[in-house]
């Protein structure tokens, strides 16, 4: 993911900036089968990104091996016009035969056991991730399987400086703290920090979320129920770890005014030794410093007790089958889903999309030749070492914590402030969301 569509998801905002691609004209499914046994199904797409270049790009791969099978591509906005898109045509019957969406809490917005086919039995399902899994089922079975890749909210590190200087990746916040103790006494930025885009302070709070997990596995529905705070353990050590990284020296001098690329480019070349930030910098590394990208690595957010650190995972958008799509054109749409995460079409998500991180599914396997850092999380993957970023579990997000976590990080405002703020701001929107519990 580029840097547009990180921001999209540490601000739990629908989607990105959409393209200037024009909406396709609604459609009530597949022009139904023809005389000839032919089937033409329509899969609606939000036109973020590079999402119809690479929707286009399955498409030609699946009809290549399905010539019986004919699929148009429909666009339409992303973001909350999108959203509102989205349960207008579930509700008038007017969805496509499949379509691309949000996995995790904007998925159950759209009322999944009443808009949508059930694909629990479908093959694939016991290929997916436990992760992604439970953010595309409810209660009464499976209804999506994932298209793109994961990436994580993490500590992008120097493997270089980390070897000059005798470093082993931390495991606990102590490890962490003595690390950054380490680097600076060699007269480098520990943890570099770039609160001119504001959206990046979140991290320390965003990307602790799976340690969080760890600690207490029912924090994102008892958040969401209005029983947790942040406030209160472990969702406080997001907070108060950022207030130790300012008070112990660890930023880069510039930290109030640097940006997102300087943040990269300081990791990049050893100017810094860390930047907590999104996986998707990765494409970043790629474009602007190739040379680089061997020397870059990646570790979780190191919790307090070693065996609480997982690696906090954004999971991939989804695809899904609503129920008015039906007879032929329903088993067309479920062997495209299918063709989606199957060998073939996991060539096309390596090549039409820059992966950001490994696939929830295991039929999908990064290339041999992509960035160490996607390596490195994927060894947190296999090892089961991975939680869901707590978006995934919970509509509610507060529109100030950008802000709040600034105040934090510039030692403007002590954690245990910060962290009250915090749930005042989420309070008033789980009151616009109509939750029960606030």
């Amino acid at each position: 993911m580029d840097n547009t569509r990180s921001r999209r998801v540490l601000l739990a905002a629908a989607g990105v900036a959409a393209l200037a691609i024009p909406l396709a004209a609604c459609s009530t499914g597949g022009g139904g089968e023809s005389a000839d046994g032919s089937v033409e199904i329509t899969f609606l797409v939000p036109t973020a990104g590079t999402n119809i270049e690479s929707a286009e790009a399955m498409v030609a791969a699946f009809e290549k091996e399905n010539d019986d099978i004919t699929v148009k591509v429909e666009s339409q906005p992303a973001g909350t016009e999108g959203d509102n898109l989205m349960k207008t045509k579930l509700a008038t019957g007017e969805m496509a035969d499949v379509f691309w969406y949000n996995s995790g809490s904007l998925f159950q917005a759209l009322n999944p056991d009443q808009n949508l086919a059930p694909l629990t039995d479908e093959s694939w399902v016991g290929d997916m991730q436990d992760t992604m899994k439970a953010v595309v089922e409810t209660d009464n079975g499976v209804y999506g399987a994932p298209f793109g890749a994961t990436q994580a909210g993490a500590v992008v590190y120097n493997k270089k400086i980390y070897a000059d200087l005798g470093l082993e990746v931390p495991t606990s916040w102590d490890e962490f703290a003595a690390n950054n103790d380490k680097i600076k006494a060699a007269g480098i930025t520990p943890v570099i920090q770039t609160y001119g885009d504001t959206w990046t302070s979140q991290l320390f709070v965003l990307g602790d979320f799976g340690n969080v997990l760890a600690q207490d596995e029912d924090w994102g529905t008892e958040y969401t129920a209005g029983e947790r705070k942040y406030v209160d353990e472990p969702a406080l050590a997001g907070f108060a770890n950022q207030q130790e990284g300012f008070e112990s020296g660890w930023w880069n001098e510039d930290f109030a005014s640097a940006l997102y690329d300087d943040g990269a480019r300081m990791v990049a070349t050893g100017e810094g030794a860390h930047y907590p930030i999104l996986t998707g910098i990765v494409s970043t590394f790629q474009q602007n410093f190739p040379d680089q990208i061997d020397d870059i690595g990646v570790f979780p957010l190191p919790a307090q007790k070693a065996e609480d650190t997982k690696l906090t995972v954004w999971l991939p958008n989804a695809v899904y089958v609503p129920k008015t799509t039906e007879g032929a054109q329903l088993e067309a749409a479920k062997k495209f889903v299918a063709f989606i995460n199957s060998p073939a079409g996991c060539d096309v998500q390596n090549t039409a999309m820059v992966p950001s991180g490994p696939y929830a599914i295991s039929t999908c396997e990064l290339g041999d030749d992509v960035p160490g850092l996607l390596k490195d999380m994927q060894v947190y993957f296999d090892e089961g070492n991975t939680n869901p970023a707590l978006e995934f579990l919970s509509p509610i997000k507060g529109p100030n914590l950008e802000n709040i976590t600034v105040e934090v990080g510039s030692g403007i405002r002590p954690a245990e402030d910060g962290a009250a703020l915090y749930d005042e701001d989420v309070k008033k929107q789980a009151q616009q969301l109509g939750l029960d519990g606030w």
